[in-house]
């Protein structure tokens, strides 16, 4: 098993705008045990898919230069679609350390398709984005990609990460969103468009049409921390415990705080959000 031992000991901050990104968290704990990992979610805004792109860039800007100021991190994963389609190069510019993003796993669908018909389950703000039909055009020209932005998946994921049991029939009815679309039995690969679903996977396995393949691109952000840390000139070597820092109190509390012990983290804190940045377009 790969433990990461020969990577330096940096920092990571992982930012969503809910607990999506807690999937990114446990690949990166898998894949670097002895990295320190702050988590901030912007609850307050929770979705983000339902905010205008200008209003959200300005405030993920002022967050991230926040938070990036306060915890020190060596690395920022954006650990959320709708984020890194948005705001990326905007953090880039205010930041002087490395910023990962997480964009829909469309390359990645492509290589591995066989029938050529690809699937793209994601929020309705990611599907709508011009960056997907980019992504396509650049990274599997020759697949029909077929996309299916779910109003409530986000939802259902975050009740799920807090150990609330789902119902089959609110899941499979997004997934036939998908499934019966124009072709849409012809798919034979999915990927994740958001990175809440992650903790729905189990159930898009058991309730898709047999032999689907599902890529969730959690690992992959992981592997591409790691290899920022590696080419890394200087890291802060801080070893103190992981924060979480979520914008809201959390409605359920208690609960919240229990998933998060499984990640390692021992209890939450309120992140006061500041004032929005100016973002010139």
């Amino acid at each position: 098993m790969d433990t990461g031992a020969s990577v330096p000991v940096g920092r990571s901050l992982v930012f969503d705008s809910g607990i999506g990104g807690m999937g990114v968290v446990q690949a990166l704990r898998d894949l670097l045990p002895a990295m320190p990992i702050d988590y901030l979610a912007d609850t307050a805004l929770f979705p983000y898919g339902e905010q205008p792109d200008d209003l959200l860039t300005s405030r993920i800007v002022s967050l991230l230069v926040a938070a990036c100021a306060q915890l020190q991190p060596d690395v920022l994963v954006i650990a959320c679609n709708t984020a890194s389609t948005i705001a990326l190069p905007a953090l880039r510019e205010h930041l002087n350390i490395p910023v990962v993003g997480c964009v829909p796993p469309i390359r990645w669908a492509g290589r591995a398709s066989k029938s050529r018909v690809i699937g793209l389950l994601s929020t309705s703000a990611t599907a709508r984005r011009p960056y997907i039909l980019q992504l396509h055009r650049d990274f599997a020209p020759d697949c029909r990609l077929i996309t299916h932005g779910a109003r409530r998946l986000a939802d259902l994921a975050e009740r799920t990460f807090l150990g609330e049991v789902i119902a089959d029939n609110d899941v499979q009815h997004e997934l036939d969103c998908l499934f019966r679309q124009p072709h849409g039995d012809e798919i034979d690969t999915v990927g994740l468009g958001c990175t809440h679903y992650t903790f729905l996977m189990n159930a898009f396995e058991r309730l898709s049409p047999e032999g689907v393949i599902w890529l969730d691109p959690a690992p992959a952000v992981a592997r591409q921390v790691r290899t920022v840390l590696q080419e890394a000139p200087g890291l802060s070597g801080t070893c103190c415990p992981g924060r979480l820092l979520i914008t809201r109190a959390p409605d359920e509390a208690t609960r919240l705080q229990t998933a998060a012990e499984r990640l390692g983290f021992s209890q939450w804190e309120i992140f006061e959000a500041p004032a929005p940045h100016r973002v010139e377009a």
